[in-house]
């Protein structure tokens, strides 16, 4: 039996997202702590457990898990598997919500609680080789820290390599098994880690009910859409681009045969820029 993918979004959720999984989200929360040197919470309470299969139909649904541990922290976690450009001020902004929206109006701001951000990325984004990197708010000089209410998690699971890398790690077995390995890895890695176990009996689950595989396909078409829409808008904007250049060089005096060696364009779309419209 092929194994469905826990690093799709959808059955993300519904391993570490559900209430009777809770445990399941603490160890990896903790595995994350341990490997930045911060202090483990002892339990967390998911504020949005999974329950609406029907989310996975929404292409702009956001499949993340949103939880608050034991020492009042709120700590949300959420997987990304395709660069959008922007996941810095995306992650503010999430951050920034889950952060203000602690408060009731007629709340005091002291009232606001620390409040941690997970990613976990199927690609490379930070400019550092560490696969796991965490951000605080800090002077830029001495290094001190103004509030360690803002805290901010990327965990990139392509800079990640097996062989490089002791499974000791906790953070390590976690990420080998969001990658999604083969099935005897799986079993390996299960077999050291109790939790794992856990994790891997639910996915096994997921991986033989009917309408989940229905659900899991469907959620991977939504992302293929979405996907292709962004690129072929990317596509269309470079093509505009360069057809603004090939404008301009024309204003400049240049041959259409030198203009379209400079941008790429065929010859016959920069004569058809030269025609009055």
């Amino acid at each position: 039996m092929e194994l469905l993918k826990p690093k799709i979004d959808f059955v993300f959720k519904r391993i570490f997202g559900t209430e009777e999984n809770q445990d399941i989200l603490l160890d990896f929360v903790n595995s994350v702590f341990e490997s930045a040197g911060e202090p483990q919470v002892l339990s967390v309470d998911i504020l949005n457990p999974y329950i609406d299969k029907g989310a996975v139909r929404d292409k702009q649904s956001i499949l993340d898990i949103r939880a608050r541990g034991a020492d009042g922290q709120y700590i949300n976690v959420e997987i990304q598997l395709w660069n959008r450009k922007d996941i810095e001020k995306r992650t503010l902004f999430y951050w920034a919500k889950m952060y203000s929206g602690q408060l009731e109006e007629g709340d005091p701001y002291r009232k606001l609680s620390k409040t941690v951000t997970i990613n976990i990325l199927d690609f490379d984004y930070i400019h550092a080789e560490k696969y796991h990197t965490t951000f605080h708010l800090r002077e830029d000089s001495t290094s001190l820290m103004l509030t360690d209410d803002i805290e901010i998690h990327f965990i990139e699971l392509r800079k990640l390599k097996e062989q490089s890398y002791g499974t000791q790690r906790r953070l390590v077995r976690w990420m080998l098994f969001i990658a999604g390995l083969s099935n005897e890895k799986l079993e390996e890695l299960a077999m050291e880690e109790p939790v794992i176990r856990k994790a891997l009996t639910t996915l096994e689950f997921l991986s033989q009910d009917a309408e989940a595989r229905r659900l899991y396909e469907e959620r991977q078409r939504a992302l293929r859409d979405e996907i292709s829409a962004v690129e072929g808008a990317r596509e269309e904007g470079r093509e505009e681009g360069r057809l603004e250049v090939a404008r301009n060089l024309l204003t400049m005096g240049l041959s259409v045969v030198e203009i379209a060696k400079a941008t790429g364009l065929p010859e016959e779309d920069i004569l058809k820029l030269q025609k009055p419209n």
